[in-house]
């Protein structure tokens, strides 16, 4: 069954609950909608675009109340009703920060949005690639088992055999403990994969949310095309977010600039005084002098350059890390595919014709129940192995295809 993934299409799907067994698609739409670090990065979208609203919009006014020139001394001492010059004074001032600087914080703001949606990307299709495996994992977990438990059941039919020939007189009877030894070193290992299969299913769990999940349908056989990967890689998640950061860093820069602008308050003033003296009301302009902007401004701007051009070195860091790791997984991939045809095509069917020699040398009383259980042990190595090797290569099959596309594809 071929297999292409569209992110697109999964992270569309309405939220369910699944019921059965999963498939893999299934397993990834339930990670899509009940993964817990989705729905952080989905919240932290949402806060992004609040902040948006309020970025660059004005300071809230302010309301004064006060006395002045209230006597506290001399013959009319707390005596304000006395005093000609004593006031009650009710103001409000209103501070308009310079319009450039409001203008790059809307700017700024508008990039947090643009980086908390790629970073929710990146978890994504972190969620997406773990959730695979995972479903993978489980996968060859449980065909290991069976197919151990299927070599565990010839094994015990030629020791059922060594028991009638025993009871015939036809076998010594301590060939039959020797069968049981045989059997007892593989149910040892029927043990070990037991084990994995839990582990595998609580891994699955972590990303799906099912307390037991089970799982049913193929294996994807995923296309690897280096060609397409390597030309979809400046579309990768990762990129998308240290583009986004840039953003945020050149916008902080023009923040800083904007410091250097003076900012503007307006002020107006009530105050009344005794009825027989007249009332009055001040009004005044505040201007905001940047003078020491060698050490303050100036030194806001040096930062903030120099946090941009780290922000582009950055990406081009993680573009050259991911090229590397493609060359690196698709020479891996390569090698795990041709030892695994190896293992199926040689390594397994050789094992498995000296199991049937085996039993029939045995038949023929030229060969011993453990020269048997040697073989079914061989046996059960090459088939392991075979699965070991298949597990890998759909592994590396997903990790690539998933991790490396576009997120345009």
């Amino acid at each position: 069954m071929r297999y292409l993934l569209f992110v697109p299409l999964l992270a569309a799907l309405p939220d369910a609950a699944w019921a059965g067994p999963l498939t893999f698609e299934a397993a990834l739409r339930q990670a899509q909608s009940a993964a817990p670090s989705l729905k952080a990065k989905a919240l932290g979208v949402d806060a992004a675009r609040s902040a948006r609203d309020a970025a660059g919009t004005l300071p809230d006014p302010t309301l004064a109340l006060g006395i002045e020139s209230f006597p506290v001394s001399g013959p009319l001492a707390f005596e304000p009703n006395r005093d000609d010059f004593t006031m009650a004074r009710v103001g409000v001032s209103q501070d308009f920060p310079n319009l450039a600087k409001r203008h790059a914080q809307q700017a700024r703001a508008a990039t947090n949005i643009w980086a908390a949606e790629a970073g929710e990307a990146v978890e994504a299709r972190n969620v997406e690639v773990a959730t695979a495996l995972a479903w993978i994992n489980l996968a060859y977990s449980e065909r290991r088992l069976a197919a151990l438990d299927r070599l565990l059941a010839g094994l015990d039919g030629v020791i059922r055999t060594t028991r009638v020939a025993v009871a015939s007189g036809n076998a010594r009877p301590a060939q039959t403990l020797e069968g049981q030894q045989a059997i007892a070193a593989l149910q040892d290992r029927r043990a070990e994969l037991v084990s994995q299969v839990a582990r595998a299913k609580a891994m699955l769990t972590r990303w799906t949310g099912e307390p037991d999940p089970e799982i049913s349908g193929p294996v994807p056989d995923f296309i690897v095309d280096g060609a397409v990967l390597r030309a979809g890689i400046e579309g990768n998640p990762s990129l998308r977010l240290a583009d986004a950061q840039r953003v945020q860093a050149d916008a902080d820069v023009r923040v800083a600039e904007a410091s250097r602008r003076p900012d503007f308050g307006v002020n107006l003033a009530y105050q009344r005084r005794d009825p027989r003296f007249g009332d009055y009301v001040s009004a005044g302009l505040t201007i905001s002098l940047p003078t020491f902007t060698r050490k303050r401004q100036s030194a806001d701007i040096s930062a903030a350059r120099s946090q941009a051009g780290r922000a582009a070195a950055d990406r081009e860091t993680i573009l050259r890390s991911l090229t590397a790791d493609l060359e690196a997984d698709l020479a891996d991939h390569l090698m795990h595919h041709e030892q695994w045809v190896r293992a199926r095509d040689t390594l397994q069917p050789l094992a498995e014709q000296r199991v049937k020699l085996e039993i029939a040398s045995y038949g023929a009383g030229r060969a011993t129940l453990v020269d048997v259980a040697s073989a079914y042990a061989a046996l059960v190595d090459a088939t392991l192995n075979t699965l070991d090797r298949e597990a890998t290569v759909a592994a590396d099959g997903a990790r690539l295809t998933l991790t490396y596309r576009s997120t345009e594809q």
